[in-house]
C-alpha cells in the first residue's frame, strides 16, 4: 500500500531535525563537502540533497510538487537506513554523522556543532 503524501511530509518533518539556517551553515563547511558519493568528482549526492531540503523546508505544503514529495520520501528512507548503520563509539566528528547532516538530520541533535 502506498504511503500518502501527508504521511511522507510528516515523516520528512520528523527525519529532518535541522532548521534551514542550521543546514545552510552546515553545507558551507568543509566537513560537509568531504563526505558522500560523488559522481564525476563534483558535489556529493547528499550535499545536493541538503540544498534541496532547505528549499523544501521553506515551501508551504500547498506549494509542494510531486517531485518535492518524491525527494522527501527519498530523504526519509536515507535517514532511516543510515541511522540503522550507526557505528559504535563517539560519532560527533564522524563521516557517518556528517553524511546524515547533509541530509538534514543531526543524530547528535545540536544542529551542526562539532566541538
Amino acid at each position: 500500500m502506498a504511503v500518502s503524501d501527508d504521511t511522507v511530509i510528516a515523516e520528512f518533518n520528523e527525519a529532518v531535525n535541522m532548521t534551514p539556517a542550521q543546514l545552510e551553515r552546515w553545507l558551507e563547511r568543509e566537513e560537509s563537502r568531504q563526505v558522500g558519493q560523488k559522481d564525476g568528482g563534483g558535489e556529493s549526492t547528499g550535499h545536493a540533497s541538503g540544498r534541496y531540503i532547505v528549499e523544501l523546508q521553506r515551501k508551504k505544503k500547498g506549494e509542494l510538487t510531486d517531485e518535492d514529495v518524491a525527494h522527501m520520501r527519498k530523504v526519509v528512507g536515507y535517514v532511516r537506513r543510515h541511522l540503522a548503520q550507526r557505528p559504535s563509539g563517539d560519532v560527533r566528528e564522524s563521516p557517518w554523522r556528517y553524511s546524515l547532516m547533509n541530509w538534514g538530520h543531526d543524530p547528535c541533535g545540536d544542529g551542526g556543532s562539532t566541538g
